[in-house]
């Protein structure tokens, strides 16, 4: 049977980087040895590297304009205090809009002073906030762009001269946006990219180098740019991973031709749910993510029985985020328009037998 993989992360990848990647861990493009136990130096990897960080760059279209690639350890939650280190230097700005971006807030609050200037906490961040005021003295504003476990996007992101810096990694590479409005970009690679292990860092060089404290020196993101993310070994396999799913992406056609298809799979689920009475979404339309679509039944009596047919149908990961409830349809690049199809069909199969 096959298994239409609806996991918020770690999450689904091409079938093709799969099997690729699979080759790779026995036989690395036939040198004889396996991808994870050459050195993380030798010139088959150091080219690995270069490509994941070459790849990132062009399909975001920064390539020459100031910008470096990074693929660090730790996840996005080591980036929250490694940020703060590099930027924060009198104080931040967060938008505050869901689990994430709160965690980002607290972990720069240790180091400086760290302000919320919007939250939509108080409505359980089913929501963006919009037209909120940016201090001109902020040394960065962040924001955090896909809430995972809420089912929020921001759509429009805010105009400021204040440096942005933006936690993507739920939904970096799935959409076209001006990415040179962005100073600083994270993302764990574990949603549209690869496994758990490694985070990208777009970063844009000038921003670097104003504070005035002393920084570890793992954390210092001019020491991994001078060391092209060589300074402690990285996580071989994730960024290989990392690169043969860029590398797929371009095949494909890039950011505009994955947006289409991302487009038809969220347009294919809300309408379900929006004209099936027996459910109900969760966050509000006009900031509905692409990638996580965030959802609950309308009759809790219905749920053994829909649970039983979902699974039945070889859908996997649809639980709901254990702070939400409900149900959560995680959408990210690899996942076909087909098994969208058939998450909409068991649910219209629902109604028809409630």
């Amino acid at each position: 049977m096959e298994i239409h993989n609806f996991s918020a992360g770690p999450c689904i990848l091409p079938a093709e980087v799969m099997q690729k990647a699979a080759a790779a861990v026995l036989d690395l493009d036939g040198i004889g040895l396996s991808l994870i136990e050459i050195s993380h130096r030798s010139k088959e990897f150091v080219a690995v590297m270069d490509k994941a960080r070459e790849l990132a760059l062009e399909l975001l279209g920064l390539e020459g304009k100031g910008y470096q690639a990074l693929y660090l350890q730790g996840g996005a939650s080591l980036q929250f205090p490694m940020l703060a280190y590099n930027l924060l230097e009198n104080k931040a700005g967060y938008l505050n809009t869901g689990t994430w971006s709160s965690n980002a807030l607290k972990e720069a609050s240790i180091l400086g002073n760290a302000i919320e200037l919007a939250s939509s906490e108080e409505k359980g961040f089913n929501y963006i906030p919009k037209d909120f005021d940016i201090p001109n003295d902020l040394d960065y504003l962040h924001l955090t762009s896909n809430n995972t476990i809420f089912g929020t996007q921001i759509k429009s992101f805010p105009t400021t001269k204040v440096p942005v810096v933006c936690d993507m990694s739920s939904d970096i590479f799935s959409r076209q946006l001006d990415f040179s409005k962005f100073d600083l970009i994270y993302a764990g690679a574990q949603k549209n990219m690869g496994p758990a292990g490694t985070t990208l860092i777009i970063v844009k060089e000038d921003l670097l180098g104003k504070v005035t404290r002393k920084i570890p020196s793992i954390l210092d993101y001019q020491v991994h740019i001078a060391k092209e993310s060589m300074f402690n070994t990285p996580a071989v396999f994730p960024v290989y991973v990392c690169m043969l799913t860029l590398q797929w992406l371009k095949d494909m056609g890039g950011i505009p031709a994955i947006e289409e298809i991302n487009e038809k799979k969220a347009k294919l689920i809300y309408s379900e749910i929006d004209l099936n009475p027996l459910f109900q979404g969760y966050a509000n339309k006009e900031d509905r993510s692409t990638m996580n679509a965030t959802f609950t039944l309308t009759d809790d009596t219905l749920k053994d029985t829909f649970d039983a047919m979902w699974k039945k149908a070889g859908i996997n990961g649809l639980n709901g985020h254990r702070s939400v409830g409900g149900y959560r349809a995680s959408m990210y690049n690899a996942l076909s328009l087909e098994s969208v199809g058939v998450l909409v069909d068991v649910m219209s199969d629902l109604e028809r037998k409630a």
